[in-house]
């Protein structure tokens, strides 16, 4: 039997996508045939009688269970696996079946034979920084979750600015009249971040950018600070603020609310296969170098 450098493996797919379980369930049994284990993840929904020949876990219990994880699905899929894992440090790997795929990298056509070469150990590891937020109000904590891309407060349905002020390990920076500000981790800056005008980061970069939303003043830019900074956020005024954690979950804020922000205790390990490069991905994802004409 073929030398596996993982014994068990988690996988996961996005919800609701049949030709996703299609590919899901190739996988689960080539990994199966190398002497594999494999566990899916519950919420994935496999179609009734498929799951049977694979156990199922709890996305909260994978982390614990399996020495990788294997995502099949789009960048969404894998913002919303990693923050459950990152408190074990389980490596994961994307195959691309969404649109950009800024880290689910490996193209479905070459699944197989790349996951063949990770389980025999030819890799290219990453890790990438997280953001742990707190919702401060009245010096009481209401919420707190973790961010792979970014940490995002708003302006909501009423469409009026928001104003807020901004400190940096206790020192204040500015205030500012916005649509909001984006802190995005170097792995987000090719998400909202890039949209709002933010700049690229290298994903080895140990850094945090501040990147304003639509500002009033037009001597708002973006900032870069280390990671190893707490960013303070504080709103002053606006009635229909909200902070979004990777898009995929919010919090409502009241006037005077704080939001914290640090880099969290734990990095995500990601594993690329052998030749990646992270800027001919960018060039390929942003199509850099092609004719304008």
């Amino acid at each position: 039997m073929t030398k596996n450098l993982f014994s068990t493996i988690g996988l996961v797919a996005r919800h609701s996508k049949p030709h996703i379980i299609e590919s899901l369930l190739t996988l689960a049994a080539h990994l199966t045939q190398r002497g594999v284990r494999v566990l899916i993840d519950a919420e994935s929904m496999l179609p009734a009688g498929e799951a049977i020949a694979y156990p199922t876990v709890e996305r909260d219990d994978l982390g614990r269970l399996v020495d990788l994880v294997i995502v099949l699905g789009g960048d969404g899929t894998m913002l919303s696996i990693a923050r459950t894992l990152s408190a074990y440090r389980v490596p994961m790997v994307g195959i691309n079946q969404g649109r950009l795929g800024f880290m689910t990298d490996i193209p479905l056509h070459e699944m197989l034979g790349a996951i063949d070469q990770i389980l025999e150990g030819q890799f290219v590891p990453e890790e990438r920084n997280l953001l742990q937020a707190s919702v401060m109000r009245e010096d009481a904590e209401i919420t707190s979750a973790l961010a792979l891309n970014d940490v995002v407060i708003s302006r909501g349905a009423l469409g009026s600015m928001i104003e807020f002020e901004v400190f940096i390990d206790n020192q204040f920076v500015y205030s500012q009249r916005s649509d909001g500000l984006i802190i995005s981790t170097p792995t987000g800056s090719t998400a909202y971040s890039l949209a709002s005008g933010g700049p690229i980061l290298h994903p080895t970069l140990r850094a945090i950018a501040l990147v304003p939303i639509c500002p009033q003043s037009l001597s708002n830019r973006p900032i870069a600070v280390s990671n190893t900074c707490e960013v303070e956020f504080m709103l002053t005024r606006g009635l229909d603020t909200r902070v979004h954690f990777d898009g995929q979950s919010h919090c409502d804020l009241m006037e005077m609310d704080r939001v914290i922000i640090r880099s969290y205790r734990n990095t995500l390990k990601l594993l690329h296969p052998i030749g990646y490069n992270y800027y001919d991905m960018l060039r390929h994802k942003l199509h850099w170098g092609e004719r304008l004409l």
